[in-house]
């Protein structure tokens, strides 16, 4: 990935913002051209690997086993108008975003794959009036399939108006806000803070 380094995290805690926008793409080579699936992930921060789930049909894991893999996690995103400057520019898009790669394995141990689906329920079940109570039949773990992803890169970008004035990105929270994209506005908030 491209990353300018005005746009390149000081002190981002990759992993952290793995965990808060956990549903990312896993993207590799099936028949030769890349195959993307949408999913959630886990983040096991103990062994530094991501975990996943496919569904069986699905026949990118026939072929992910050993291959270095891409997962991109996208955070908060928003267009940016060239009328919330004070100079002149142009369109563009602020946003966060996290690529991991890895070399993927896939795993079929019920175990596993129960305590995995147990983890991932849990991590989205957590501050719900009325979370699920975590039963479902133990035959449907066999219409899925484990991949773990080894991490050997993390790549971070945050885009977020850091090549314009205090006053302009001042500027472009407000404008955010008042659009109710509130979560950009804030990691904008939260980039001018740690600018001192």
């Amino acid at each position: 990935m491209y990353v300018p380094d005005h746009f390149s995290p000081a002190d981002a805690d990759s992993f952290s913002f793995i965990s808060q926008f956990s549903f990312g793409e896993l993207i590799s080579a099936v028949e030769g051209k890349s195959f993307c699936t949408h999913l959630p992930f886990l983040f096991d921060d103990k062994n530094i690997f991501l975990l996943c789930h496919i569904a069986k049909a699905n026949p990118q894991w026939r072929e992910i086993g050993g291959q270095e893999v891409l997962a991109v996690f996208h955070g908060p995103h928003g267009y940016i108008s060239p009328s919330w400057y004070d100079k002149a520019g142009v369109p563009t898009w602020n946003y966060q975003v996290v690529h991991v790669y890895g070399k993927a394995s896939v795993f079929e141990d019920k175990e596993r794959m129960s305590d995995m689906v147990e983890n991932l329920s849990a991590a989205h079940e957590a501050g719900s009036e009325n979370p699920w109570n975590g039963e479902y039949q133990a035959r449907m773990l066999d219409a899925i399939i484990g991949i773990e992803i080894e991490i050997t890169e993390v790549q971070a970008k945050h885009k977020l108006s850091q090549n314009r004035t205090d006053n302009e990105r001042k500027n472009i929270i407000a404008e955010l806000q008042g659009l109710g994209n509130t979560i950009l506005a804030d990691a904008m908030i939260d980039a001018l803070k740690e600018k001192g």
